[in-house]
């Protein structure tokens, strides 16, 4: 799967933007979900300030999420099954100045 950090958000991972990872299901599931992998980016790729990426067990809001470039809203956000194929870009949308 490829995740993608953008708008700052690269910042929290190294300053890393792009990531190649192989995530797998949680023991007894079958199926990836949103859930659990927001769950092990905050375990496992963000470095520092995890605040600015999550909130509970969701994304912080002001943070745009694309599942193969359409809005995850329309995926079914925290439920939506990802695939070892997809896409994910995460961008903030959160800008100090």
């Amino acid at each position: 799967m490829r995740l993608t950090l953008d708008g700052g958000l690269d910042l929290l991972c190294n300053s890393v933007k792009i990531h190649h990872v192989d995530v797998d299901p949680k023991t007894g599931e079958d199926k990836l979900s949103m859930r659990d992998l927001l769950s092990w980016i905050k375990s496992n790729l963000i470095k520092e300030r995890p605040e600015m990426f999550v909130k509970g067990d969701s994304v912080r809001p002001g943070v745009l999420v694309l599942i193969n470039d359409c809005d995850w809203e329309l995926c079914g956000s925290l439920d939506a099954v990802l695939e070892e194929k997809d896409m994910v870009v995460f961008i903030s949308t959160l800008h100090g100045g």
